[in-house]
């Protein structure tokens, strides 16, 4: 129960949990100790083992399609009047099924201060959805303006790589204190003020209905990313991040870290989208022989792909087969 709320306060902004020696496991000790001279018996025995097993699939091939062609399914449904799913990702119907984005219905119930059936239906219809598949999901599979800035952090670390510019990073806790101030404007003006510059609405909406000047907004965020702090708005400003990541700190799917085959070399946070959920990833850190990774883990998939020894996996809560 202390790893969930850790991980809860982690995602908030606070750095990761740095437990003392004596609160480690006796197992978590004993890996440590052998890990510490990180001998090449050890990582060819680790290799060893894994050969002939099947490597982690390409996640990324199967994740950016998923983000396009649900993307997609709304503007050959408005073009064509397929009503296949109506409306934009923010709200729509999915033949006929209310679906609601959680952090906008939270946003227009205090706006308008009055609780809608519809969006009741809608809201639990979509918290269902991404608590089976995992939360913070959404941002990494289905999220149109999370595609775009992932182009844009590709971008980014090239022009640093080059040494043409340098990446500023920001306190994560700035996207909490921005949740609060979105939830206050929304009860005190009776007004979806957050609605009016969310990239993911606007980039949504302009697919489906057409260009607006809401893009004009969403360029300037992407310039921001490209040329001064790597994943700006994912990272430092997004609410919805933390909606979704409250629905994923109880989410059966995870992804699962095994201290075990971990060569704590940190190809896996080098690709992260969130490099704080694997914090336990650096040598001597991990306070258990298992772990779940944190609730602000987008299930991106790429640190599967990073690792070579296969220590992260998904995983379903309750079952012991490893996905």
């Amino acid at each position: 129960m202390k790893d969930f709320f850790l991980s809860l306060k982690t995602m908030l902004g606070a750095a990761p949990h740095r437990y003392e020696r004596e609160d480690y496991t006796p197992e978590a000790r004993a890996l440590h100790k052998s890990h510490k001279s990180n001998s090449k018996e050890r990582v060819a025995s680790i290799y060893s083992e894994l050969d002939g097993k099947k490597a982690s699939f390409a996640v990324r091939k199967y994740r950016w399609p998923s983000i396009i062609i649900i993307n997609l399914l709304f503007v050959v449904s408005y073009h064509f009047d397929v009503q296949l799913v109506e409306g934009a990702l923010t709200a729509s119907r999915f033949v006929g099924f209310h679906m609601a984005d959680l952090n906008s219905a939270l946003q227009v119930m205090l706006a308008f201060k009055q609780i809608l059936i519809n969006l009741v239906i809608g809201t639990a219809t979509v918290f269902l959805l991404w608590w089976l598949v995992g939360g913070r999901a959404f941002c990494a599979w289905v999220c149109p303006y999370h595609l775009v800035s992932e182009l844009a952090e590709m971008l980014h670390l090239k022009l640093v790589d080059k040494r043409l510019i340098r990446d500023h990073p920001l306190h994560r806790g700035v996207r909490s204190v921005l949740y609060v101030v979105f939830i206050i404007l929304a009860l005190v003006t009776g007004y979806t003020v957050f609605e009016t510059i969310n990239p993911v609405g606007i980039v949504s909406r302009a697919l489906i209905y057409g260009v607006s000047l809401g893009l004009v907004w969403v360029v300037l965020l992407l310039l921001v990313e490209i040329f001064y702090s790597r994943r700006f708005w994912c990272r430092y400003m997004c609410p919805i991040g933390i909606t979704y990541g409250f629905v994923g700190s109880i989410s059966p799917l995870t992804i699962h870290y095994n201290l075990n085959l971990c060569l704590h070399e940190g190809e896996c946070r080098a690709v992260c989208l969130v490099p704080h959920v694997l914090d336990m990833t650096v040598k001597n850190r991990a306070h258990k022989e298992f772990l779940d990774i944190g609730a602000d883990c987008t299930r991106c998939g790429m640190c599967l792909e990073a690792c070579p020894t296969g220590a992260l996996s998904f995983r379903v809560k309750g079952l012991d087969k490893l996905l």
